[in-house]
């Protein structure tokens, strides 16, 4: 018998981190689920396709479960095959998948189709999952954010009309991923990129007894829709919001249930950041916030290294830059993460140019070090160059010279050595 789940993610959906919760939803699924991620909200990207191909590379590779694609990317005709086909693929789905993009994209082009009523569907009947996240997070309740507009473009503050699936569950509110984000640095980009000041703006808006649900970054809520439970999992924690600004959380590890989740919203006068309820969930531990996954282990990487060379240790040393190159390649299919993979293979050539450095001092031959290393290097090259990337290619080539290595490309193929070499 399948169970019958709602889960909502902040956002990490394909990233290391939410590897686990996915693969515990799955097996609560038949052996081998009909899957599917509907390509909508990323739809009017030039690189679709990759994105679609990303995903469904990270959900059979590190999740272990193949999908397939649903592609509903502009719908000019409601009518159309590729319509029909699309709203039946979705409808007999053990496992529907919609996740980042554009949520002011994913609702115009869903708004003449059925995909609004299916979804609804499938949390009153039957069975099976449907995940939300990111951008597809922010369209499920009675209103959504248009996040591009108001953060990208400058436009004032305000709503549109939502899908309603909080509605459904019996909670009049809407959802709010990203809650914690800490990118702006020296300005807030807190709920979604809102801010506080805009937030408060936009609450104002809301109709009466109308709240704010709030999913930290690389948070899940799990919601089981045969006895109402809801289990938090991932990093941070699910925040209900209350128009008087106070609000309650349930950390992830906790379990609470549909019903306290709307009782917290009718509380006031509660002090901020008490815990809405319950138990804690057997198979899930609580971690703390992290709003930069990838550089939380970036950094680990590279302290095992300044460890590994402190030690003399070139063995180590080499396993902690190897280890940084699988972490940068784990990441690979979120769309998220551009500046800070960035960052990291920033970090992995500087690793690279210390192990040369310590291979210079006389613990073994400089090309046998780097070789490995400069390979890889290359490697990202030419990903970068067949993504049609030149920049990034260009900025890989010239750290390398910078550092000594010299790299030609030729018919057949490229090749590097040292400028001490030549």
């Amino acid at each position: 018998m399948s169970a019958h789940l709602f889960v909502v993610m902040g956002s990490g959906e394909t990233t290391p981190t939410m590897v686990t919760p996915h693969q515990q939803v799955f097996r609560r699924l038949p052996e081998r689920p009909d899957a599917v991620i509907l390509d909508t909200p990323y739809g009017f990207q030039e690189n679709a396709d990759e994105l679609s191909a990303r995903t469904q590379e990270y959900f059979a590779t590190n999740v272990g479960t193949p999908v397939e694609v649903a592609s509903l990317r502009a719908v000019d005709d409601p009518q159309a095959v590729e319509v029909e086909r699309a709203q039946a693929t979705i409808a007999d789905a053990d496992w529907v998948f919609i996740g980042p993009g554009s949520p002011t994209y994913l609702l115009e082009q869903l708004a003449p189709t059925q995909v609004p009523r299916l979804l609804r569907e499938r949390l009153t009947d039957g069975s099976g999952a449907t995940v939300v996240s990111s951008a597809a997070a922010v369209t499920i309740g009675s209103h959504a954010i248009p996040v591009y507009e108001i953060y990208k473009a400058g436009h004032a503050p305000h709503w549109r009309d939502g899908l309603g699936l909080l509605q459904v569950l019996g909670l009049d509110a809407v959802l709010i991923p990203h809650y914690d984000n800490a990118e702006g640095g020296t300005h807030d980009t807190r709920f979604c990129y809102l801010g506080e000041r805009r937030l408060r703006a936009m609450e104002a808006a809301l109709p009466d007894g109308t709240w704010v649900l709030g999913i930290d970054e690389h948070t899940a809520m799990e919601v089981d829709l045969a006895d109402r439970s809801v289990v938090v999992k991932g990093r941070g924690g699910l925040t209900v919001r209350r128009a008087d600004g106070s609000s309650e959380v349930v950390p992830a590890g906790e379990t609470t249930s549909l019903d306290d989740l709307a009782a917290a919203a009718r509380r006031t006068g509660a002090t901020p950041a008490a815990a809405v309820t319950s138990t804690t969930a057997p198979e899930e531990t609580h971690e703390p916030a992290a709003h930069e996954a990838l550089l939380d282990e970036v950094a680990a990487h590279e302290a095992a290294f300044v460890e590994a060379t402190e030690a003399g240790d070139a063995d180590a040393a080499t396993a902690a830059v190897l280890d940084l190159d699988r972490t940068i390649r784990a990441w690979a299919a979120d769309s998220l993460t551009g500046d800070m993979r960035e960052q990291a293979i920033a970090t992995l050539r500087g690793l690279v140019t210390r192990l040369g450095e310590f291979a210079r001092d006389g613990l073994v031959d400089t090309r046998e070090v780097v070789g490995p290393f400069v390979e890889l290097l290359l490697d990202e090259r030419t990903a970068a160059r067949e993504a049609g990337d030149y920049a990034a290619a260009d900025r890989i080539r010239d750290g390398l010279v910078t550092r000594g290595i010299e790299v030609q490309d030729g018919a057949d193929g490229t090749t590097w050595q040292r400028k001490d070499d030549a």
